[in-house]
């Protein structure tokens, strides 16, 4: 893959030294060893440019070192690394806690607590409300993705490559079906997806997973590995309203559409549902190692002191940049700008939908957009591995990073950085429709 980047010879040493020292397990999607970074656009070790839409998989909405997260990075370098808040706390902390609570929904007072990654976030978001409801049963959705620890990876529902491999698994877990309108169950009408989907989870209750005994529903906005699939209408606010009916915590991941991806601050925005817990990551801390769980000040507190916490959880280099990025998202109006950059990224992709047979679906909400290809538009048969991945060799060759995503790996998505120009933008897209344009089902 990505022949262009293997013909010099620095390229080359890099991989060479990557085969004999990095675990083949990572996978990569180029073969682009970076040597520098800013804004949207990525350097290689020999020099050559690259339109990043990939956005180190959404977790640089603020941009590759955007100048005031660089800042605030140095300023506190200068003060101090380390000193596991656990045993000498300090204000970033705290500071980023109430930024947390301040800019999430729910009218209610809230607190929060920061672990490393999405994962950690996770799984402290399950203790949590296991914790207040005194109940060990969660439930999360076919297609979700929330991480790669035992847990996460558990509640994740992909099997490959995420799960492939690895049991057995925690118990008390259960999958429901989440509103794929365009891979709608045989037999069910677009208008009834929804209400097919809540009766499902209903049925959970009866079936396998008693409502009793569930602490949790955990569900994706809009789902990011699955694909970018939007939920039908009404779907977050039938879970909201069983959640209520239930006793149940209702814990929303906006791990990957939070921080404007979708052209509001959260993806719940969208839906005007407020959970009782959120887990985020990823562009809270503008590609520092950042993660937090907010929500409900009595659900949080209910876990004992001590139960929570981990050495490096709130590092205080990650807690200055993440503070530094609401002031960017202030300051800027990122938000704004994610919506205006999703209307342009909508009308292209739209475009492509009507101009190639393949083109099977454009989704999404804001720039959190995605286009999935079908070999059979009729049949909707996906395009085969090996053509998504000439895809995107095609795209860095021509000096484009996109990612692939869904159930097949047939989707692609576009996680840019809401700072990217629209020159930049443009023409990110134009190589994008230009490697379309070659592309012939196989």
């Amino acid at each position: 893959m990505a022949k262009t980047a293997a013909k010099s010879t620095k390229s080359q040493a890099c991989w060479q030294q990557k085969l004999k020292y990095v675990a083949s397990s990572p996978y990569l999607y180029t073969h682009v060893f970076v040597e520098k970074a800013q804004g949207a656009v990525l350097t290689d070790v020999d020099g050559k440019h690259y339109l990043d839409f990939a956005g180190g998989i959404g977790a640089l909405n603020v941009g590759h070192r955007h100048p005031a997260v660089v800042a605030a990075v140095r300023r506190q370098l200068d003060k101090v690394t380390h000193t596991c808040y656990h045993v000498a706390p300090y204000e970033g902390y705290t500071e980023v806690c109430r930024k947390l609570a301040e800019v999430t929904p729910g009218r209610f007072p809230k607190k929060a607590v920061l672990f490393n990654s999405g994962a950690e976030a996770v799984e402290n978001a399950v203790k949590i409300a296991r914790a207040y409801t005194k109940r060990p049963a969660v439930i999360s959705f076919d297609l979700a993705f929330h991480g790669r620890t035992m847990l996460a990876m558990t509640l994740t529902g992909k099997v490959r490559p995420y799960r492939s491999g690895f049991g057995p698994f925690p118990s008390g877990v259960y999958h429901a079906p989440y509103p794929y309108a365009y891979r709608r169950p045989p037999g069910v009408p677009a208008e009834s997806l929804t209400e097919y989907c809540l009766a499902a989870l209903e049925k959970m209750f009866v079936v396998e997973a008693p409502a009793e005994q569930v602490a949790a529903i955990i569900v994706e906005p809009i789902q990011g590995e699955g694909g970018f699939i939007v939920p039908t209408p009404g779907f977050l606010e039938g879970i909201r309203k069983i959640c209520d009916q239930r006793g149940i915590c209702l814990i929303l991941d906006e791990i990957q559409s939070g921080f404007g991806r979708t052209g509001k601050m959260w993806g719940c925005d969208h839906f005007n549902v407020a959970p009782d817990l959120m887990t985020t990551a990823k562009s809270l801390a503008g590609g520092l190692p950042l993660s937090g769980v907010v929500g409900r000040a009595d659900m949080l507190d209910a876990v004992h002191e001590g139960g929570l916490g981990g050495t490096f959880g709130g590092n205080p280099l990650a807690c200055a940049a993440a503070v530094a990025v609401f002031d960017i998202f202030e300051r800027e109006n990122l938000v704004a700008r994610g919506h205006k950059i999703g209307q342009i990224i909508k009308k292209r992709f739209d475009a492509l939908a009507k101009k190639y047979d393949f083109v099977g679906d454009s989704r999404g909400l804001g720039p959190m957009r995605a286009v999935e290809l079908v070999r059979n538009p009729k049949t909707k048969e996906p395009i085969k591995e090996r053509d998504a991945r000439w895809i995107l060799e095609r795209c860095v060759a021509k000096g484009l990073i996109i990612l692939k995503a869904g159930s097949h790996n047939n989707v692609f998505r576009t996680l840019v950085p809401l700072v990217i120009t629209e020159e930049q933008l443009t023409r990110g897209l134009d190589i994008f429709d230009e490697v379309l344009r070659e592309f012939n089902p196989t």
